[in-house]
């Protein structure tokens, strides 16, 4: 599928700004979508939009399918006669700089619990009608998710790997034993998933009579403590007792001298190609109602998968092991026809991958931060870029524009002080910059390449240092809580923007 000349903005929801802690689908959410009108955007870029656990990661959820519930809006909830005003009235003070995602948690689950009681409650036929529909159109995930996350809460949180073996292993009365006497709980997450994808939609419907179109993000690999495992268990490489024979990972790379170990189980792709790839076609589907754009993580992965033994501790030992990609995606393509993807192609990219990648028109990404370690043939410098590819001046994955430009050796950087100052001076040298606007000089590289897709990370465009970084890559702690404030969606910023994307022929089209 071929994409328009455009330009869009990655934001999280989880980095928006609210009094309760998160970012969420409230007002503040509509403020943003009309600051990317202002500013003649096309596209708001979001990262997973899972449930997550351990760690925040969004890629790492309980599920492929199900959305985060701590992104709802009590606000909304309010309007929508699930809570009462003062039910919110005194929120607790948090910081409006990052997500304290566990006293998060603290605070807004047992008012998502209200809510349900009030829900259970209603004698509003059209809205438990409407959820009955919702229920109905989302069994195929929602009722083994639902009991998934029943059984979760009751087991402390367990991983279900340490479930009991009837559990664990799905044996059929402990199944249906386990369903009734959790049955309350059950409905009470299917009523959670119901205001999550009803405020979701309402904004995601919002936005696109807005012209504005949202990229999602597909991560190619499942947590192991997910539903989609438990439920699946012949769909992945496990062993008897449900522990992965191998786990995923990436080798030694610019991120990190041991790789990456990322744990995620590793798909059967023997049976998955035998059953039709019904899993993705089904995990695609829904992916395609919740956005307009995929953002497929890790592309390489359907051409090979690192495979890493499952007990090992780093990602050294692992190997290339091949994937049906091509056969997924012309199953994908008769499904779905011209298929709306960006291809995640980062890291080691071998021919095998570029093939994937070309033989279905898929734009590749370019990383503007990424330009300045080699010589004037490195794909990443703007000369380099070709139309049908999607170029950003930094991901979530690296450190923002000014924290790189301003970067010293041993900090969170992996380079010396000599390898520093040869890719900011070669920086900018390319840019004919003096560095004070660092972050507007990469902006304007972007978008006035010829890639048909630029997409600048909110922190980029308002300039923040590595305080704003959103992850570090193989380190488990400190990542995804930042937050942007209200005044940050600034008139004059979104005129500065808008300047540039009309100059550049990134426009909006009314």
């Amino acid at each position: 599928m071929s994409f328009k000349r455009a330009s869009g903005i990655l934001l999280h929801p989880t980095s928006l700004p609210s009094k309760f802690g998160i970012g969420d689908f409230g007002d503040n959410a509509y403020k943003f979508v009309d600051f990317l009108v202002s500013a003649k955007q096309t596209l708001w870029q979001v990262l997973p939009l899972g449930q997550t656990g351990y760690g925040d990661s969004p890629y790492q959820c309980f599920s492929a399918f199900a959305g985060n519930i701590y992104l709802i809006s009590l606000e909304k909830l309010v309007e929508d006669g699930f809570l009462d005003q003062k039910d919110i009235a005194n929120p607790p003070k948090f910081s409006d700089q990052k997500v304290e995602f566990g006293r998060v948690i603290e605070y807004k689950l047992p008012l998502l619990k209200k809510a349900f009681e009030n829900f259970r409650h209603t004698d509003d036929e059209e809205i438990a009608a409407e959820f009955r529909a919702f229920c109905h159109e989302n069994q195929f995930w929602l009722d083994d998710y639902a009991l998934f996350r029943a059984i979760k809460f009751s087991q402390d949180q367990k991983s279900w790997q340490d479930w009991d073996e009837d559990l664990k292993l799905r044996e059929p009365k402990a199944l249906e034993k386990t369903k009734q006497e959790l049955d309350l709980d059950d409905f009470a997450e299917k009523f959670y998933q119901f205001a999550f994808f009803r405020q979701w939609n309402q904004l995601k419907q919002y936005a696109n009579e807005k012209n504005i179109k949202i990229i999602g993000d597909i991560p190619i690999f499942i947590a192991l403590d997910s539903a989609d495992v438990w439920c699946n268990p012949s769909q992945f490489k496990l062993n008897e007792d449900g522990s992965p024979k191998v786990v995923a990972g990436v080798p030694p790379d610019y991120f990190s001298k041991t790789g990456q170990l990322w744990g995620n189980p590793i798909y059967n792709w023997d049976v998955q190609r035998n059953e039709g790839f019904k899993w993705w076609v089904d995990r695609v589907r829904h992916t395609l109602k919740t956005v307009d754009i995929v953002r497929v993580d890790h592309f390489r992965g359907f051409a090979a998968s690192w495979e890493v033994p499952g007990g090992d501790k780093t990602a050294e030992r692992g190997q290339w092991v091949n994937v049906p990609g091509k056969d997924l995606f012309n199953t994908l393509k008769w499904v779905f026809g011209d298929l709306p993807i960006l291809a995640e192609d980062l890291g080691v990219i071998t021919p095998d991958v570029e093939e994937l990648r070309d033989g279905f028109g898929f734009p590749g990404m370019r990383i503007l931060q990424f330009a300045w370690g080699g010589d004037s043939k490195n794909i990443d410098l703007p000369h380099n870029y070709i139309p049908n590819s999607c170029v950003y001046t930094g991901t979530h994955d690296n450190d923002t524009t000014v924290g790189w430009f301003n970067s010293k050796a041993g900090k969170g950087s992996g380079r010396d002080t000599k390898q520093i100052k040869k890719e900011t001076d070669f920086c900018k040298k390319y840019l004919r910059s003096d560095g004070k606007e660092i972050h507007w000089d990469f902006i304007r590289a972007v978008l006035g390449s010829v890639a048909n897709t630029a997409i600048i990370p909110m922190q980029d465009l308002l300039g923040l240092g590595t305080e704003a970084r959103m992850n570090l890559p193989g380190s488990t702690k400190g990542n995804w809580y930042w937050r942007c404030s209200s005044k940050d969606f600034d008139k004059k910023l979104a005129l500065r923007l808008a300047d540039l994307v009309e100059l550049y022929g990134r426009a909006s089209e009314k």
